[in-house]
């Protein structure tokens, strides 16, 4: 008969639970879920070796052990650290914690520019929902803030430098999930950057994963790129039959345009297993070419369950009521009294905005484009 696995209990926020051994801190609290989960910025389960860089998971071990229960001496990164039997850990329930993650946000934001109005990140930026929750009302830094000479990675990856918060998950990304990396993290300090040595393209089957990595808007589809606001599209599952990937991905829609394609991702913001069992990464094609609905088997409606805006209007199973004019108007359909594209030389219905190369621009509605 087989020896039964020994479980440790911990205890995080008052909360009770039982993990196996080699379990750490953050994967024992989104066993639990809520609130008493600690944000992640550069830790991804699905990532070897990844995390202790952005400091914002950290909690206090009240005490090490049953063993042992002296408390540790300073707070730890709840991603790097593992629990033993009987550890009591707090979070959202120690004032130090909470005071120390305010300061790790506000170093965070220290050289990060206010591009939210403008960046393709914004409404499912991870640094966003933390500045929310756990920064301050405004800096307190006089300087002039980092900036960085243009890399160009290629036709379909956009790097903002100033938006890194250094986290490495596309450095990991790039080692782990294709077979040729060429970017990583050059010079030291303040002048680390991402970027390549020699003026490379990230061209490889699956590098447009660095896309879905990233927490913040430092790479972001170009295909995409100030195409539409995210909270404007909805987002659906879809999969098709693919050769190089798993092929299960999420639709980025608005009517019966595609706009952008993207892996499916979990309430943490981490790409989900596909159906098949393996991580679902999926590769450029998919990604960066297949932008029509016909290229798709549409299974529904996305789960956004992440606090997001993303979420607002969406509801799957809503029933439309019934129009009634009709029924008012004793069997006459309305009339239309005007057609405002007869008049307005704006937004031409025949032209697709997610067909466009880059931003539009009034020069793409001329009559003469048309």
């Amino acid at each position: 008969m087989a020896e039964e696995k020994k479980l440790f209990k911990v205890t995080i926020d008052n909360i009770t639970i039982e993990v196996e051994p080699g379990t750490s801190i953050l994967n024992a609290a989104r066993k639990i879920g809520g609130d008493v989960v600690p944000p992640a910025m550069c830790y991804y389960s699905k990532l070897k070796d990844s995390g202790g860089k952005c400091r914002t998971c950290l909690v206090r071990v009240a005490a090490g052990s049953t063993a042992d229960p002296r408390p540790m001496p300073k707070l730890v990164a709840s991603c790097r650290t593992n629990v033993m039997d009987g550890m009591i850990v707090e979070n959202i329930t120690s004032p130090a914690v909470q005071e120390a993650r305010k300061g790790v946000v506000e170093f965070l934001l220290i050289n990060h520019p206010l591009d939210c109005p403008i960046c393709d990140q914004a409404g499912e930026c991870h640094l966003q929902d933390l500045s929310y929750e756990h920064g301050a009302e405004s800096t307190r830094y006089e300087f002039n803030r980092r900036t960085f000479k243009k890399h160009d990675l290629g036709p379909y990856i956009q790097l903002h430098m100033t938006r890194c918060i250094l986290c490495y998950r596309c450095v990991f990304t790039a080692d782990q999930v294709t077979n040729k990396r060429v970017h990583g993290v050059l010079d030291r300090g303040d002048h680390s950057e991402i970027a390549t040595y020699i003026e490379k393209n990230l061209n490889n089957d699956f590098i447009g994963n660095v896309i879905d990595v990233c927490p913040v808007g430092a790479l972001t589809d170009k295909t995409f790129r100030f195409k539409n606001r995210v909270w404007f599209t909805k987002p659906v599952d879809a999969h098709r039959n693919c050769d190089k990937c798993c092929g299960e991905v999420q639709l980025w829609m608005r009517g019966d345009e595609v706009f952008r394609v993207t892996a499916r991702k979990d309430e943490y913001g981490e790409i989900k297993d596909s159906s098949k069992g393996s991580t679902g990464w999926i590769c450029n094609e998919c990604r960066f070419e297949k932008k029509n609905a016909s290229d798709w088997v549409i299974e529904g409606l996305s789960n956004i369950s992440r606090h997001s805006v993303i979420s607002q209007g969406k509801y799957p199973g809503l029933v439309k009521p019934n129009e009634t004019v009709v029924e008012v108007m004793n069997g006459h359909a309305p009339r239309l009294m005007m057609n405002i594209h007869s008049v307005s030389e704006v937004n031409k219905p025949e032209i697709e905005l997610s067909k466009i190369a880059g931003p539009a621009h009034s020069s793409d509605f001329n009559s003469n484009n048309a």
